[in-house]
């Protein structure tokens, strides 16, 4: 069952909130000694977390469907960063990191147990007290948690307001619709958006031409540490077509090195080319501000958006100290 994206908290009596999690979706399910982990597009993950899978053959029940979020602690927070070095080719760097950075799996939902195998065809408001119930005869500690859910506005408007270290907005589902696959009109998430300045440090060219000619394909932005290096944080590529020839003149204008002095833009990898690796240093002189959702490992997690301009700003403004915030410990949310 997958989420609509909307722009605020629905209100009303059929409506349940719980926190948006920044982790991997999966369906978890047991059938005696086999343990099937499932990802949101059917990729199998039980290979990159044995120590979910451990986990649970070690609950009472032997026979369930759960869905729920996969998340890698990390102090007070979950690390996606961390989350994401899990997924690995190396059976042996699979089984150590299993080790060293043990994952969570927080439960939202149960559509099956051995005594109502159709659960998922119940209203959520049967399943959700199935839910507790079996989280209370089985989830006693270990790597399970009953991840919260409130059908109080207040409480879910609290969350939204003090999300980010692990949890990126709200979820609200509808009390009165059965699990739905597919459906997403049952189901929506709220985000919290920020926005932040930060100086375009470079740029990459866009893989195709327009009017004959190479245009700007992204722009690569920058934020000052307390030490003065400006590193390379995120990108934006939301550039209206009609407005790329005349800003590709002004970028190119001010291509010079270094562009970032700090963490700058990496090269090729498995998940680019060559191609789209390369990038054009800018003199530090141009300062945006972009809208974003998310930001860990002192990077946007997603692409931005463009908000405006900022030529009142002064590029050395732009520093990490405006992306603080204060945020609630997820462990204190998780029974």
């Amino acid at each position: 069952m997958e989420a609509r994206s909307v722009d605020g908290i629905p209100r009303g009596k059929d409506w349940q909130y719980e926190p948006k999690w920044d982790g991997f979706r999966c369906l978890l399910s047991r059938d005696g000694s086999n343990i099937d982990l499932r990802s949101k597009s059917g990729e199998d993950l039980a290979r990159y977390f044995p120590e979910v899978v451990d986990a649970a053959l070690r609950l009472q029940a032997d026979r369930f469907t759960l869905d729920g979020e996969i998340v890698v602690p990390q102090g007070k927070s979950f690390s996606f960063d961390a989350l994401l070095q899990r997924i690995h080719p190396a059976a042996s760097r699979v089984k150590k990191l299993s080790e060293e950075t043990p994952a969570l799996y927080l439960v939202f939902d149960l559509l099956a147990t051995s005594r109502e195998k159709r659960l998922a065809e119940k209203a959520l408001k049967e399943r959700r007290p199935a839910l507790e119930a079996f989280a209370k005869a089985n989830l006693k500690g270990g790597l399970f948690r009953l991840s919260p859910a409130t059908t109080s506005y207040a409480t879910a408007e609290r969350w939204l307001a003090q999300s980010g270290g692990g949890s990126d907005g709200v979820i609200a589902k509808r009390i009165d619709l059965p699990y739905q696959a597919g459906n997403r009109d049952g189901m929506q998430k709220i985000k919290k958006f920020r926005s932040a300045d930060c100086v375009i440090g470079g740029f990459r060219y866009a893989t195709n031409k327009l009017a004959g000619r190479k245009v700007v394909g992204s722009l690569l932005l920058g934020l000052y540490d307390d030490a003065g290096l400006l590193h390379h944080v995120g990108f934006t590529s939301a550039i209206k077509a009609g407005e790329k020839p005349a800003l590709t003149d002004r970028l190119e204008a001010l291509i010079g090195e270094p562009g970032f002095t700090g963490n700058a833009p990496g090269g090729p990898s498995r998940w680019s080319t060559e191609r789209s690796a390369k990038w054009c240093p800018l003199k530090p002189k141009l300062v945006i501000e972009v809208c974003y959702d998310h930001f860990s490992g002192e990077r946007f997690r997603h692409g931005t958006s463009i908000l405006r301009w900022r030529p009142d700003k002064a590029p050395r403004q732009c520093s990490f100290v405006q992306l603080k915030q204060k945020v609630a410990d997820p462990m204190k949310l998780l029974k």
